[in-house]
């Protein structure tokens, strides 16, 4: 699966519109933080004119308390910490929430979102992207962006203020801005590729990670421990070498910044000391001009601390703009469809986009109100290809499919019927192949199927699905499973989600090779409850078992096609 692309494929403009749009749940803790650093730009300001009253008091030059004056200049102080203490406070409490908002709105994109077209990013990037690109983003709007505003405004208020004490002085301090400008350009264009590159490789690791955990049993039989380790380090060096090549460009640029800062605050106090010298300014005006100069130079300092965070951000701009690029289901609300309720394919084919592969070729068949159908056929016949059209996680190439229920009143009048869409999914359960199970209590599992389901209702369930072993659990339906059920075998975990779905109210219960891991005797004594219990519902069973058969009173043999 992919990880990404190593390219910008987003110009600027369009990143800072897509920004400004997901900006709101950041507004108030960003607006918060701005409007601190302007008060600690002001209390600065005071503090710098205080200081220097406070020497020029203290050298016989300006007349005044020093007491008070000092007073004055704690009081600064003082307040200038408690502006840091709430800096902090917003930043731990606001900042949390602001995260989780963004993380809410992406996860929402990716469950809503079409099954398919997701299957191209790894599941492990997409984790990446959902937390490390969010948490750049969120970064980016609360601390970055407001820190620019902030520094941009002290650095303009802090020259005006040096300016209007000598203005020689303050354009000597600012002789560096040209160089710093000129080196921002281009470490934005040189960087924004690198923090990509670094950025796709940490996803890759990632991926490998959890693939590796997630099949460790596999890795184990087939030997391939140290491969897989090794296959880590091939990942990681590339990532260290990625890593160094940002260094190294960063050094260079910072040091030139540096180097021209250092030489201009050089230039401006030897100016101020010969101006000391001439006796033009007092002790008071050198020691703001020392402060004024610090305070002008920070702020281009700042920036060019933020220049490589603004980067990074703009990237994970780009990689959470291709997940919420992904194509959303139609939401128009779900739809009850009432009496009992078939499906009918008309003329269906169906052929997966990315590799062009015809999986069914003008399928047509009416799977009648209250009848039990098992699907049989060879691997890549098409069968879970049939199950995801009737859920409508994909659309027929060509034909029509659709869901129609029947009056009370007479068998054979159609009184309503809807095409396929998410709308009808609430009409369905459905149990998959292999395990899938969620981590936590089986009553847990259990309440997705039915949240307002009774102790009574659950304890049913489990005894129609042949899952009477939880009873026995020393905890019950409050015993904990594992990560994909770990902790239960593979048939208990397969009978627990069976209750899961006999509590989900269905009209049409679609079963996926659901009783593969159950023995015949166990799977035959399932199959008669299953059709007691949904007696008035279609069911449709997916399955290799021939013995399913002797349960059902239609049989659809499905091949697959030739040449594919």
């Amino acid at each position: 699966m992919g990880v990404g692309i190593n390219k910008t494929k987003y110009s600027t403009r369009k990143i800072m519109v897509w920004l400004w749009r997901h900006h709101k749940s950041c507004r108030q803790q960003a607006t918060l933080n701005v409007l601190i650093g302007l008060a600690m730009v002001g209390l600065g300001l005071l503090g710098v004119d205080t200081l220097r009253s406070l020497t020029d008091i203290a050298t016989h030059v300006k007349e005044g308390s020093i007491i008070w004056t000092a007073v004055l200049l704690g009081v600064v102080f003082l307040l200038e910490m408690c502006m840091h203490i709430a800096s902090t406070w917003i930043s731990a409490v606001l900042g949390v929430r602001t995260q989780n908002l963004m993380q809410q709105f992406f996860f929402r994109q990716l469950i809503k979102g079409k099954w398919h077209g997701i299957e191209k990013y790894h599941s492990g990037d997409v984790l990446n992207r959902l937390f490390g690109d969010v948490n750049d983003i969120v970064n980016l709007m609360t601390d970055v962006m407001p820190t620019t505003v902030i520094v941009i405004t002290q650095f303009i208020a802090s020259f005006i203020y040096l300016y209007l004490m000598d203005s020689t002085l303050a354009l000597i301090v600012v002789i560096a801005s040209p160089i710093f400008v000129v080196l921002s350009r281009l470490y934005f264009k040189r960087m924004r590729r690198i923090v990509r590159t670094i950025k796709d490789s940490n996803s890759a690791i990632q991926s490998l990670i959890q693939e590796s955990i997630q099949h460790k049993m596999v890795i184990k039989v087939l030997g391939r421990e140290s491969a897989m380790v090794d296959r880590l380090e091939q990942r990681q060096s590339l990532l260290r070498k990625q890593i160094k090549a940002r260094a190294r460009f960063s050094i260079l640029s910072k040091t030139l910044v540096n180097i021209g800062f250092a030489g201009a605050f050089l230039i401006a106090l030897v100016w101020g000391l010969f101006q000391l010298q001439a006796g033009l300014i007092t002790v008071g005006v050198l020691m703001a001009f020392t402060q004024l100069i610090n305070r002008i130079q920070r702020p281009m300092l700042d920036a060019a601390r933020l220049l490589p965070i603004f980067v990074n951000s703009m990237t994970s701009c780009e990689r959470l703009m291709e997940l919420e690029e992904l194509p959303l289901e139609e939401d128009k609300g779900p739809v009850r469809l009432e009496g009992n309720v078939g499906i009918r394919f008309n003329d269906v084919s169906y052929h997966y986009t990315d590799n062009g592969r015809t999986v069914i070729r003008h399928f047509s068949h009416d799977f009648r109100p209250g009848s039990f159908t098992a699907i049989l056929g060879e691997t890549g016949a098409g069968k879970t290809t049939l199950i995801r059209l009737m859920l409508a996680l994909i659309n027929p190439t060509e034909g029509t499919a659709e869901a129609y229920s029947q009056s009370s009143n007479s068998q054979l009048s159609i009184i309503n019927h809807h095409s396929l869409s998410p709308a009808l999914r609430g009409n369905f359960s459905y149990i998959p192949q292999g395990n899938t199970l969620f981590s936590g209590t089986i009553r847990e599992n259990l309440l997705m199927g039915n949240p307002s389901a009774t102790e009574e209702e659950m304890q049913h369930a489990l005894h129609l699905a042949m899952a009477d072993f939880v009873f026995a659990l020393p905890d019950g339906l409050d015993t904990k499973c594992a990560e994909q059920g770990g902790g239960l075998s593979e048939g208990q975990a397969q009978r627990i989600a069976i209750a899961r779905a006999i509590l989900h109210p269905c009209k049409v219960l679609l079963l996926d090779e659901a009783t593969s891991a159950l023995d015949v005797e166990t799977e035959k004594k399932l199959l008669e409850n299953l059709k007691q219990h949904f007696a008035s519902s279609t069911i449709i069973f997916v399955t290799h078992r021939l013995a399913v058969v002797d349960f059902t009173n239609d049989v659809i043999r499905m091949e697959r096609l030739s040449g594919q």
